[in-house]
């Protein structure tokens, strides 16, 4: 899904904590792997680039049942967004009181194909 952005059909939301989560988590050496942390910095600075900074003003929390995925949740709802996409569905479970569906990143993939 990332090698499509930008991509007119949809625009991934980011805050300054889910940026800070991101930064910290892809900067552990492992999960570095063989690369320099040059390049997880710039792939932070393209999915920045190529995102909508939303600001939260009001939290949920909590509302999952891993604290760690209220951020998530907060930031959809700040945003207004109707797709958390993700592999763990089951983190997730009834934010559609909030308008909001969790999908794997496939069922996205096919829903956005769809709309074009």
């Amino acid at each position: 899904m990332l090698l499509l952005l930008p991509d007119a059909r949809f625009a991934p939301v980011i805050s300054v904590a889910l940026f800070a989560e991101y930064r910290s988590v892809l900067l552990r050496p492992e999960h570095l792997l063989q690369r320099l942390p040059a390049q997880a910095e710039a792939f932070l600075d393209f999915l920045i680039s190529v995102s909508h900074l939303q600001e939260i003003f009001y939290r949920w929390r909590p509302a999952l049942p891993d604290a760690n995925d209220d951020l998530i949740l907060e930031l959809a709802v700040a945003a207004g967004c109707r797709y958390i996409v993700t592999h763990n569905l089951r983190h997730f479970r009834g934010i559609e009181q909030w308008g909001i569906a969790a999908v794997t990143p496939r069922d996205f993939l096919n829903l956005i194909s769809k709309k074009s």
